[in-house]
């Protein structure tokens, strides 16, 4: 017995169906675009936490927020 009552044979030639409907390219191209999917899910989880919430705090500082990078604003001349 295999996972959940399947065994590994059965597995197998679902398997080799699947790589005769669709073919080799367009699973490994589905697996590419998958795996960048969850890449870029991963990336705006992370920026998510890194953002500043707060405005006031965005304010005091002299940097903006472009697309979850800081950016150093250019001071301005004082005359």
């Amino acid at each position: 017995m295999g996972f959940g009552g399947i065994s590994i044979w059965q597995l197998l030639i679902v398997l080799a169906i699947v790589l005769v409907l669709f073919g080799t390219k367009r699973l490994r191209n589905l697996g590419g675009d998958l795996g960048n999917a969850v890449k870029g899910f991963k990336k705006a989880m992370g920026d998510e936490e890194k953002k500043p919430t707060d405005p006031q705090k965005l304010e005091q500082t002299d940097e903006k927020v472009i697309e979850g990078e800081a950016v150093k604003e250019p001071e301005k001349d004082k005359k």
